[in-house]
């Protein structure tokens, strides 16, 4: 039996400077695109853009009450970057302290145009966080309505457990891929599931596996593309479905400017990879046999 999927994420981080430098308007097509496909789950970062994305998707939603209903908001918090945008940055580093959380929502809200984010994440692991200092802001911050659920980024399982005994997590974000099989094996994916801690993978396609000609990315888009035609679908749906196998619920975070790509993803959602199947594409990774 196929089990339930959760719906595609779909990332926002390349729709500005940093990548296509959508319009407005453009913003607003591709939101609805998604939203016609049902997809309604938009990724951020305050840093995304050097600090210009987050504003530039309000735009699409200033005035616009009737689709900030209809949409979710990710965004994160806590990395203090060097950018002409923020000039008293003297380098870049890590701030997870009550008054950096507080201000970066605060900034957030305006630049959506909203009065709250549906989850909030800590964007990098602070060397110098407080638990405990963090656990009171978020907490405030949520009785407040100002964020609907909390989750962090990056985290190793240890710094996740620390925290988690303060404040429930409901959301770590985390590379996963075919090409980083670091969270199957590390503990991650494992206490997500212990937690019921939502697992969202960024560069779910691999990190430079259509870009970097290598023996190990050459050797899973060969395994990739013999799968692709034997589910008579296309190399990226199969890429999505060897997550999708994952007991985890893995939930890729698409990282795109391509509406066809994002609707790629939607479609992988309805394979049901074989578990030989997800084992060729393993040791395709790997270059090894399992033990």
């Amino acid at each position: 039996m196929k089990k339930l999927q959760h719906k595609p994420i779909v990332g926002c981080m390349r729709w500005g400077v940093w990548g296509e430098n959508f319009t407005t308007g453009q913003y607003e097509q591709i939101i609805h695109q998604c939203l016609e496909i049902g997809l309604d789950i938009f990724d951020h970062a305050d840093i995304y853009g050097h600090y210009t994305t987050e504003a530039d998707f309000g735009h699409a939603l200033k005035g616009n009450t009737s689709l900030r209903s209809k949409i979710k908001i990710i965004t994160k918090c806590g990395i203090n970057m060097l950018t002409p945008n923020r000039p008293h940055h003297a380098i870049k580093s890590y701030d997870t302290s009550a008054a950096h959380i507080t201000k970066s929502v605060e900034q957030s809200l305006q630049n959506f145009h909203t009065d709250y984010i549906d989850t909030l994440l800590i964007h990098r692991p602070d060397i110098l966080m407080n638990v405990e200092e963090i656990a009171a802001t978020i907490t405030s911050l949520k009785n407040a309505g100002k964020i609907k659920s909390f989750g962090v980024s990056n985290f190793t399982t240890s710094q996740v457990a620390l925290l988690n005994k303060y404040i429930p997590i409901e959301h770590h974000q985390v590379e996963i891929s075919v090409t980083n099989l670091c969270s199957f094996n590390d503990g991650t994916l494992d206490q997500c599931q212990l937690k019921n801690i939502s697992a969202q993978a960024w560069s779910p396609w691999g990190n430079g596996l259509f870009t970097d000609k290598t023996e190990k990315n050459i050797r899973i888009l060969s395994t990739a593309e013999e799968l692709a035609a034997q589910y008579e679908t296309g190399v990226n749906e199969i890429l999505l479905a060897f997550l999708y196998a994952h007991p985890a619920s893995i939930v890729p975070v698409i990282g795109t400017t391509q509406f066809e790509r994002i609707k790629q993803a939607k479609a992988a959602m309805q394979i049901n990879l074989a578990r030989e199947d997800f084992y060729k594409l393993w040791c395709a990774s790997t270059g090894v046999e399992v033990a």
